[in-house]
């Protein structure tokens, strides 16, 4: 079993930056990758970025160059450093761990960007 809590989300201007955390706990060393979605009001949910075991990151076309994902193994956590936001960014972010046989989820952070 994997437990994910975010945080870091809240409310920013356009333009502006915030950096979401997920700290993970449980089987550890079963996750295989981590990622950062989200879901928009009336839209499906999307994978923003994911950063796998080995080191690889991957991002969505919308987020390249603005967002950054990347983790501290020392302290189990993933972070997601948003610059540049914009009020298309606004949704609630959820972290993703993935192990060979499941997927964990957390609650959710909300980011709002006001225009």
């Amino acid at each position: 079993q994997v437990q994910v809590v975010e945080s870091g989300g809240g409310l920013v201007q356009a333009g502006g930056s915030l950096r979401l955390s997920c700290a993970a706990s449980g089987s550890i060393f079963s996750i295989n990758v981590m990622g950062w979605y989200r879901r928009a009001p009336g839209k499906q949910r999307e994978l923003v970025a994911s950063i796998f075991s080995g080191g690889f990151t991957n991002y969505a076309d919308s987020v390249k160059g603005r967002f950054t994902i990347s983790r501290d193994d020392a302290k189990n956590t993933v972070y997601l450093q948003m610059n540049s936001l914009k009020s298309e960014d606004t949704a609630v972010y959820y972290c993703n761990a993935a192990t060979r046989i499941n997927n964990y989820w957390g609650q959710g952070t909300q980011v709002t960007v006001s225009s």
